[in-house]
């Protein structure tokens, strides 16, 4: 068996694999986050080591993980874990969802205006870099302390093995990372007030980072000695979980946020359209990624306000058509690919007195859409053309919704029964090779696909993304601190 350890913000999950790399079990603990200031979000990071003890406790009520024969590492990206010489914790970790750093990106950005072709994109506050640059300058006290600085994964690597040890793909969301030449960058760590020496030792996803200490196995109730691969970040290892590691492989992720993911033979970065060009977690692979901010999380934010459930307005918007001249724009919480934009917020923008809330949630599932047709234009412009794409995360159940993104960006949508996601399970994988029980050639199994979405393009659809386009370049810039500073 393989074990998955995932590092989440919400919990730390288990991911359970049989010898023939098909999920036997699972088990979760939650998390909490502290927002002590405005715009900050922090962790304990050893309230994820006893996460991770009770999620271990609970699996193995039902199965023997002392059969377990290695581990994988998957976690959240960019947090800033902060050791002393004697690698206890200095300060909580500062997670990925962090705003505080805005005024350092644009110094960095200003220092090195070629950074996003360096680091894969432009800085932007949720990496790790930036941090450093803060605390500098904020609690030179903690920085002055500083000896090792790992992401959240790689703290737990640290209480498994005790090595400082991370994966290219991890590394590649620091913003230290030169993603072409998959090296720490000296360049970007001296621009962020980082010195190399703090920085975890690189390695593959599949390559063995340490062996479980007797204490780590004691505390886990694991065998000691188990070897433990690298992992990756949680955007790399939930490919791997769905095979998506050779060129041209890819998928969009409809869960609260949204991804569309395509795996690389080589590196393709497109930061002035804010795609994310990263080093993957398998050998000489990249990844380029459009993240959203806002995936599939409108239509429940909907469904909420009209205390509606998300099916019974699915249903209705089916009967619609495209919803006419309504358009919503769904930057709920801003917006990363491809606008870089953390001000922009949604809107409803056509409203009449005959509107209805069947033509509203047609409007929701349009946006949803068009942010994916944003992305699929973003790696176009980045030379990468996506022919079909498989469909993972809660939003992928709704026909309508899988549909309408087919239909708005031309592309083949589909979906799969069997598609078991999530970072654990593709952490687990990487375990697998580390142990030498599959190769990684044996990674790239794709899911059986059970329905195909095939595209049916409309002018309708044309008129709609123009709108939706346009409108947004209207209100661009229009919140509350603008609106107030003009007063």
């Amino acid at each position: 068996m393989f074990l998955g350890i995932d590092i989440g913000t919400s919990s730390v999950k288990l991911s359970l694999l049989s010898a023939d790399l098909h999920q036997i079990g699972e088990a979760s603990a939650n998390l909490t986050v502290q927002t002590p200031h405005p715009y900050h979000s922090e962790q304990d990071p050893e309230a994820w080591w006893q996460a991770l003890r009770s999620a271990c406790s609970d699996l193995a009520t039902r199965h023997d993980l002392k059969q377990v024969a290695s581990i994988g590492l998957s976690g959240q990206m960019h947090g800033a874990v902060l050791l002393d010489t004697a690698g206890q914790i200095i300060r909580p970790a500062i997670l990925w969802n962090d705003g505080r750093s805005h005024a350092e990106c644009d110094e960095m950005a200003k220092v090195m205006p070629d950074i996003g072709l360096r680091a894969g994109v432009p800085p932007m506050p949720g990496f790790t870099a930036p941090k450093l640059r803060w605390l500098a300058r904020h609690e030179p006290e903690t920085h002055g302390r500083i000896a090792h600085v790992l992401l959240p994964k790689d703290y737990i690597g640290f209480r498994l093995h005790g090595g400082f040890v991370t994966d290219l793909s991890n590394a590649a969301g620091t913003h230290w990372l030169d993603q072409e030449n998959r090296d720490w960058s000296d360049a970007l760590c001296d621009i962020s007030f980082t010195q190399r020496a703090w920085l975890p030792e690189l390695k593959h996803g599949t390559d063995i980072a340490g062996y479980v200490s007797q204490s780590a196995a004691a505390d886990l109730g694991l065998r000691p000695d188990l070897p433990v691969a690298a992992g990756g970040g949680d955007a790399a290892t939930g490919a791997v979980g769905l095979g998506a590691i050779d060129d041209g492989a890819a998928f969009i992720s409809l869960g609260t946020s949204g991804q569309l993911f395509v795996a690389t033979k080589s590196y393709r970065p497109n930061p002035a359209r804010m795609v994310h060009a990263y080093c993957h977690t398998v050998p000489a692979t990249w990844f380029q990624m459009a993240a959203m901010l806002n995936g599939a999380r409108p239509l429940q934010w909907f469904a909420d306000i009209v205390d509606e459930p998300v099916a019974v307005l699915l249903d209705a918007a089916q009967g619609c058509d495209v919803a006419g001249d309504l358009t919503f724009l769904p930057y709920l919480t801003g917006e990363r690919s491809p606008h870089g934009d953390p001000h922009i917020r949604g809107s409803f923008y056509g409203l009449a007195d005959g509107t209805t809330r069947a033509q509203m949630m047609r409007a929701v599932v349009n946006a949803v859409a068009y942010s994916f047709a944003d992305a699929f234009d973003s790696l176009r412009d980045s030379g990468t053309r996506i022919s079909e794409v498989l469909a993972i995360g809660g939003g992928a159940r709704s026909d309508l919704l899988l549909q309408t993104i087919a239909d708005a960006t031309g592309t083949t949508i589909n979906r799969s029964a069997e598609a078991v996601s999530g970072p654990a399970v593709g952490a687990a994988k990487l375990a697998a090779v580390a142990s030498g029980s599959c190769a990684i050639s044996d990674l790239a199994l794709r899911p059986r696909v059970d329905r195909r979405f095939e595209p049916a393009p409309s002018d309708l659809h044309d008129e709609g993304l123009a709108r939706f386009r346009t409108l947004y370049t209207r209100l661009k810039g229009a919140h509350l601190d603008g609106v107030k500073a003009e007063r």
